[in-house]
């Protein structure tokens, strides 16, 4: 019936105008859209093009035009009336777009109205567009606006917002909003070991559970990664900090189950900062939660660390250092300071402590102790590490062929230098370099190199070794385990820790176990240094329990190269060379 209608009309149309209306025709057979052409005066409708697609039935006049409004929500009704109407309002134009009654399809209507010159309405044409897929595309792009793919949490900029919104309502009504930063510890060993498929399951299954947490005083984001982010508003109750992080770790001790049957457990570090008291500023506020995470990871993972001004003041002179150390690497800012080893039958000059220092840009002496475990940490100890070596040693040749020295030269090793397979061979490539016997330098490890992959570490050694070089365990006495390593370990030299000597002349209990680890190191076969001896009383009692070495204040300072020249030059005129 409704194809007939079309036919006749295009039909009767065509000839008066064959031309025109059959390329009316041709372009409305061929748009997919739906045509309705309305003239006032005879009250005639005409529908065009995919009308039957989109409506079960014949609309026949204009007053029959409202039967479409059924076909939308009640909600929509009054702007499908308008875009079908807009004569009732002395438009010329309409536009509106409605979803059906089914809740799947999508319509656009757009209506152009021609008037006379007394402004009578003489035609009407009603266009009308299937937009379903547009709309889902469009609902797909806000979803992403809004939403992480990964979770259906929040993403990032979306929370921003929101927690923006948060905190101008808390400035209002005087309460607090807490952020937290949620962490997986540990969570590179699962991407690592077990595969990124199941690290992504991970991360959907913590999402899921973190979702629980979300209502109107409470939003929950997947920043990145393995990191998530809440913001409570006015945390009391069962909305508290406490009370959500012991149900957080709660759920993460009883363990996932993965799709393949995986049970995996995991524990959390979170950082907690809260307006108004750590900052009034949405950025900054995630910053301090973020900066306080990572201060409970480093304390020992699995714990809540709450932001306070000392540890932001931290974290930013570490952040300054952390800057500052890349101009230092590139400038070349560091020097070596040399500090005198000698023994204690006749204090002979047994060797040096290569030290590193450095100036920073103001002037300032930065202690090693500040900036070498920042450089451990973001990988700039390789570069300064290597500058160490090649620096100590062609100070060392240098000295040797000037005065004739022979002494042990003996150089720090981080425990990130270590542990790179290249490590030897770039130590054995400086040495012969500068023609140094590798017997005369001696490399100092600490018990921490000891601890991730002991063969891996052990075969290295005994390399070393092999080719002649000496090997000090360094701060013996600081860790828990470092007796079990001077069995089948190829060490050279026990330094006993400074923080020992220090009490030994005082505590009863410190000298006993001094005394022990001597007795037991001498049988061994090893020399032993004592760090830190600053007082002839010390010294006197090092000889008497038959200590080799001893390095401290007391013999000598670390000094600078110049300086340690001036020494050699004076111990080269005495023996004559």
């Amino acid at each position: 019936m409704i194809k007939e209608k079309q036919t006749e009309f295009l039909n009767t149309k065509n000839e008066e105008y064959p031309g025109r209306d059959k390329l009316f025709r041709m372009v409305c057979d061929t748009s997919h859209n739906a045509f309705l052409y309305y003239n006032f005066k005879k009250d005639e409708v005409i529908t065009i093009g995919n009308w039957d697609a989109a409506f079960p039935y014949m609309v026949k006049s204009g007053e029959e035009l409202l039967l479409l409004l059924r076909e939308v929500p009640e909600e929509e009704r009054d702007s499908l009336k308008n875009a079908l109407f807009p004569e009732d309002n002395g438009e010329e134009r309409d536009f509106t777009e409605c979803r059906l009654n089914n809740g799947r399809t999508w319509l656009s209507f757009e209506s152009r109205v021609l008037y006379d010159k007394e402004k009578n309405p003489v035609d009407k044409m009603i266009c009308v567009k299937d937009i379903t897929r547009f709309k889902n595309q469009q609902e797909e792009l806000e979803y992403l606006s809004y939403y992480d793919n990964q979770t259906a949490l929040f993403n990032r900029n979306y929370f921003v917002k929101l927690l923006g919104d948060m905190v101008k309502k808390a400035e209002e009504e005087q309460v607090i909003v807490s952020v937290l930063i949620v962490d997986i510890d540990d969570f590179r060993k699962i991407n690592d070991g077990l595969g990124m498929l199941v690290g992504d399951e991970v991360i959907q299954q913590c999402g899921q559970f973190l979702g629980i947490f979300s209502s109107d005083k409470c939003i929950t984001c997947h920043m990145n990664s393995d990191i998530f982010c809440m913001a409570v508003y006015d945390p009391v109750g069962d909305r508290s900090v406490e009370s959500i992080y012991h149900k957080i770790q709660e759920r993460m001790a009883k363990g996932f189950v993965l799709s393949d049957g995986t049970d995996i457990h995991l524990t959390v570090s979170i950082g907690v900062a809260e307006y108004p008291e750590a900052s009034q500023s949405v950025l900054e506020l995630i910053n301090c939660a973020e900066i306080v995470m990572f201060k409970a990871k480093s304390g020992g993972k699995s714990s809540i660390q709450y932001f306070d001004a000392p540890i932001l003041q931290d974290f930013l002179q570490k952040a300054s250092i952390e800057n500052q150390l890349k101009e230092a690497i590139f400038n070349n800012n560091f020097c070596l300071y040399f500090q005198p080893q000698y023994y204690t039958n006749g204090e002979k000059l047994r060797g040096v402590e290569a030290l590193i220092r450095w100036r920073n840009q103001e002037n300032k002496m930065i202690s090693p102790s500040v900036f070498i475990p920042i450089a451990e940490k973001n990988g700039a100890i390789i570069p300064i590490g290597g500058w160490v070596i090649e620096e100590s040693i062609r100070q060392y040749a240098k000295w040797r062929a000037e005065y004739g020295v022979s002494m042990i030269m003996s150089i720090n090793i981080s425990a990130v230098q270590y542990k790179r397979k290249d490590f030897v061979n770039k130590l054995m490539e400086i040495i012969h370099t500068y023609g140094v016997d590798p017997k005369e330098i001696e490399i100092e490890i600490t018990e921490s190199i000891l601890i991730d992959d002991f063969a891996d570490v052990k075969g290295k050694l005994m390399q070393l070794r092999e080719y002649g070089i000496r090997i000090s365990l360094d701060d013996f006495g600081t860790g828990y385990s470092s007796l079990s390593y001077l069995n089948g370990l190829p060490i050279d030299t026990l330094k006993i820790d400074k923080s020992f000597v220090d009490r030994v002349m005082t505590d009863r209990s410190t000298r006993i176990i001094m005394e022990s680890v001597i007795t037991m190191v001498n049988k061994l076969g090893y020399e032993t240094i004592a760090e830190g001896v600053e007082e002839e009383e010390q010294l006197n009692y090092m000889k008497e329990i038959g200590c080799h070495i001893i390095q401290g204040y007391y013999l000598g300072k670390p000094m600078p190269g110049d300086d340690l020249e001036k020494l050699l030059q004076e111990m080269a005129k005495r023996e004559g060379k």
